[in-house]
């Protein structure tokens, strides 16, 4: 069998006991987390805005990067000069994805402006995917 344990543990398990480590709340992980995703689908937006340039995926980059400012308080997002090369296909459905996850943190937290910009690149890659024409342009 076990022995007890006889020494008193080293994490503060006790509700209302202080730690010296700094806690978020929910909105804050969520803001995070969101920022993320939506950083993510700015890079993944940049890449096949490289490959097919279209005002639509400008437009789009744009507006992701003021959503990820606005989300890490006023901080412009990183982005690096994608390359020219890959699979549009392949980058739409990451994108289409990444949308979704994106979609779905904004409504838990409740941001309307982040759902919407991210319903509508979910909407945009999904047609983009339909539309075969769209993708040969690419190559």
């Amino acid at each position: 069998m076990y022995e007890p344990i006889r020494t008193k543990s080293i994490h503060s398990t006790m509700a209302g006991t202080p730690s010296d480590f700094p806690h978020r709340t929910r909105e804050e992980e969520l803001d995070i987390q969101l920022a993320g995703h939506l950083a993510a689908l700015l890079a993944v937006t940049d890449e096949l805005r490289a490959l097919t340039p279209l005002p639509g995926l400008d437009t789009a980059a744009e507006r992701l990067a003021g959503e990820i400012g606005r989300l890490r308080g006023g901080r412009a997002p990183l982005r690096a000069t994608p390359a020219a090369a890959g699979d549009p296909v392949a980058l739409h459905r990451r994108a289409h994805t990444l949308a979704g996850r994106a979609l779905v943190v904004a409504a838990s937290r409740a941001d309307t402006s982040a759902a919407i910009l991210a319903a509508e690149r979910m909407d945009a890659h999904t047609a983009a995917l339909a539309d075969p024409k769209e993708l040969s342009t690419a190559h």
